[in-house]
């Protein structure tokens, strides 16, 4: 099995993204299966069209973004990424909205395929704080999440997707007392524990999770 895993480059002023760093520290195979790195722009669009490349270039089973949500204290797989992809979206690096290539006629959402339960339970029993997310944000983590989606349903069928948000750094809160972090490294151990997961079976538990409120 190949898996294509992909963090965000660093964006809004900081000089690091625990969620690019994290992908990093992975190892390139977990129990005989090929782990490859991307790194992907925190940018509308070409954050898809980098991934779409590389999916039509090399074949893998599954793709797992991961992305930084600051503010959140614990891991969080995702369960679903929404469709705000219709309304007119300027870049990143200030130039024209970009709406003609990120329109799809695709569905209101998709929901991730991986299991997503079972990678949630995974990370906590490896000792790293993790909760099933119900919403991935606005911003590009939800755009990728929801093309991801797109593109599962019209080129790559067999392909399982899903996101993964992770904390800030300590580095990144010198500043900002109030807000919670995360070492690089327990994330790290953390996605490891969800791509093991997934590699154990496709197939989620059953069990109540994330907010109902």
């Amino acid at each position: 099995m190949k898996i294509l895993v992909t963090g965000f480059d660093p964006f809004g002023g900081d000089t690091i993204n625990p969620a690019l760093e994290a992908v990093n520290l992975l190892p390139y195979e977990i129990q005989g299966h090929t782990i490859e790195k991307l790194e992907i722009p925190t940018v509308f669009n070409k954050s898809k069209v980098t991934i779409e490349n590389k999916l039509k270039a090399t074949h893998f089973d599954i793709v797992l973004a991961i992305g930084q949500a600051g503010g959140r204290f614990e891991l969080t797989p995702e369960r679903i990424g929404i469709n705000i992809d219709d309304a007119r979206i300027p870049d990143n690096e200030g130039n024209q909205p970009i709406d003609e290539m990120i329109q799809s006629s695709g569905d209101a959402a998709y929901f991730s395929n991986l299991p997503v339960k079972r990678m949630t339970e995974a990370i906590k029993t490896a000792g790293v704080p993790a909760r099933l997310s119900n919403t991935a944000g606005t911003f590009v983590c939800n755009h990728i999440l929801y093309q991801l989606g797109f593109l599962q349903a019209t080129q790559f069928p067999n392909i399982k997707f899903g996101f993964i948000h992770v904390p800030f750094i300590p580095e990144q809160v010198t500043d900002k007392p109030e807000q919670p972090s995360m070492s690089i490294q327990t994330i790290a151990k953390g996605l490891k524990a969800a791509l093991e997961s997934i590699i154990e079976s496709d197939e989620d538990i059953k069990v109540a999770l994330g907010e109902t409120h």
